[in-house]
């Protein structure tokens, strides 16, 4: 069944429906708007909602914990679940919503030029039918006005009273009449004859060309409702295997959950590693006492042995045990080496803090391979770069793995310390040790840096010339010292110094040292080469660039 056949009487009606079958699919593309719109709504709640529980964390706060680590692997999942949602709202707005306001505007533009045609056609047909109508009514006319002359004619042929000449002008009025009727009818007959066949053409042919371009239309638009339903669906399904998995992830999460783990990690998290405390003894103040021989007189338990209890060691070591066994232990200051920590835990964040200060240490390592290997491709080809260039951030890199050779040898100092090593410095500990070879010493209450004489000498007293270096008194012992002192910063040489003079270091203008000790007021710095040599420079020779916190380190 088509519309041109079926439906030829029907232009109006068709008119109407297929407007109001684009306002429905526009309709329907509204409806995916407002879907879309609700899934980036939730999408981007449930984003807020995993932002809100899974704050950002320091390193030291990582969850351990099976039960927080399932919670923010669930996290992840729902979060991974929103992108999915997102997926579905991008998706229904470009393969869906999109593509139905497009074909909207293709729809609209085709509709109408398939009714401007049918307007065009009936108007010509209209101005047919006009043209026919107009002969029909001449020719009514002229019938009816040759009817009037044949009978004024007949009147006045038959009237005896009449002259030739008026009968000859009635004749004649007649002839014209007659004649003008004849043409009227062959005008009105060929006019008919056009209009008939414009009417067939019209019903036949243009209007069922017509509605069959807008039955085609209309059938090509509830295809395209039909596909995007379809479509609408498929955006959800796509999605489905990702959020199974989504899913799936939260279940294992759950399943991981292990109560035995976490009561172990509570146990590693708090262990003090102390011994529990021992019986308390028991005190006799009652020795001194005389007693009788009576038989109900309790007797004074007497320690194995017969050898009698140290009350102060006793006490003192059941009042340290007491400290803080039933009560809140009292909240000590954070110290660098942990050591107001119980050893286990102490032993865990400086092995903690040793790796990571490893790491860091190769990164520095391979950086400082990296910048060798370009210099040395520099020098061999000049006109890729200057191979100096690179010198200062060597430099610099130098410098850092210097401070952090330090530091990993003082924080294994404490580390052996935990673990009962001897150490090699004896009674003293090793942070201790790390301050003596803090180059400033212990600042004065007027600020200026003060050192014990006993410990370390005095370096030379007067500024030395550029031109030639004042020899140094006597320098501090060290020098014998197996540790090596920290980095506190690097300096450049302005001048050539010879270091002839025993302590002093020798050095050509334009070469980077490190700075293991500051200037005291006395012209002198003490420095170290790259290649690990040691000594005393003058201050005015070199030009300094110090590290940030150095007085800290």
């Amino acid at each position: 069944m088509t519309w041109g056949t079926e439906l030829w009487d029907q232009f109006e009606n068709l008119d109407k429906h297929t407007q109001w079958g684009i306002d429905f699919l526009e309709r329907y593309a509204k409806f995916v708007k407002e879907r879309l719109e609700i899934e980036q709504t939730y999408a981007k709640q449930l984003r807020n909602l995993v932002k809100k529980y899974c704050p950002k964390r320091s390193k030291d706060d990582e969850p351990r914990f099976s039960s927080c680590m399932s919670f923010y692997s669930i996290l992840n999942e729902l979060n991974d679940y929103a992108g999915q949602r997102e997926v579905v709202a991008e998706e229904m707005g470009h393969n869906v919503y999109g593509e139905l306001m497009r074909y909207s505007q293709d729809l609209k533009s085709e509709r109408k030029h398939h009714l401007q045609e049918g307007r065009k056609a009936q108007q010509y047909l209209d101005q047919c039918w006009k043209h026919m109508d107009n002969s029909k009514k001449k020719f009514e006319r002229e019938c009816k006005e040759a009817e009037k002359s044949q009978i004024s004619y007949d009147r006045l042929d038959n009237d005896i009273n009449a002259t030739k000449s008026e009968v000859e002008k009635a004749k004649s009025q007649l002839y014209l009449r007659t004649h003008s009727a004849d043409e009227s009818k062959n005008e009105y007959a060929a006019q008919l004859q056009n209009f008939n066949g414009e009417q067939w053409k019209h019903f036949n042919v243009a209007i069922p060309q017509i509605f069959k371009n807008l039955q085609d239309m209309d059938e090509r638009r509830t295809v395209k409702l039909g596909e995007t339903y379809r479509s609408f669906a498929d955006v959800e399904r796509r999605v489905v295997p990702i959020i199974s998995k989504c899913l799936e992830g939260m279940v294992t999460a759950a399943k991981a959950v292990d109560q035995r783990k976490d009561s172990a990690i509570v146990v590693e998290s708090f262990k003090s590693g102390f011994e529990p405390p021992g019986d308390f003894p028991f005190e006799d103040y009652s020795q001194n006492l005389s007693r009788t021989g009576s038989d109900n007189t309790i007797s004074t338990p007497k320690n194995e042995g017969g050898v009698k209890p140290d009350p102060k060691h006793s006490i003192s070591k059941a009042a340290k045990n007491k400290l803080w066994l039933f009560g809140k232990k009292p909240k000590a200051p954070s110290l660098e080496d942990f050591s107001h920590l119980p050893p286990e835990q102490r032993r865990k964040r400086l092995q903690a803090r040793i790796d990571e200060l490893s790491k860091e240490l190769q990164k520095e390592v391979d950086q400082r391979d990296a910048l060798n290997k370009m210099k040395d491709v520099y020098e061999k080809n000049p006109q890729m770069g200057d191979p100096q260039s690179l010198q200062p951030k060597i430099s610099e890199t130098m410098c850092n793995m210097e401070k952090l050779r330090s530091e990993i040898h003082k924080n294994e100092s404490w580390l052996s310390e935990v673990e009962g090593k001897v150490s090699t410095r004896g009674d003293r500990r090793p942070s201790a040790d790390v301050n003596h070879h803090t180059p400033h010493g212990r600042e004065s209450p007027e600020g200026s840096y003060t050192d014990d004489p006993s410990k370390e000498h005095r370096s030379p007293p007067h500024q030395p010339d550029p031109r030639q270096a004042h020899q140094p008194d006597e320098f501090d012992d060290e020098f014998d010292d197996d540790d090596p002192l920290p980095v506190l910063g690097h300096c450049k040489a302005l001048y050539s110094f010879d270091g002839q003079n025993e302590g002093t270091l020798l050095m050509k203008e334009d070469d980077v040292l490190y700075i293991i000790e500051e200037d005291k007021g006395d012209g002198w710095t003490r420095a170290r080469t790259q290649s690990g040599e040691e000594g005393y420079v003058p201050t005015s020779y070199v030009e300094i660039a110090m590290e940030k916190n150095s007085k800290g380190s």
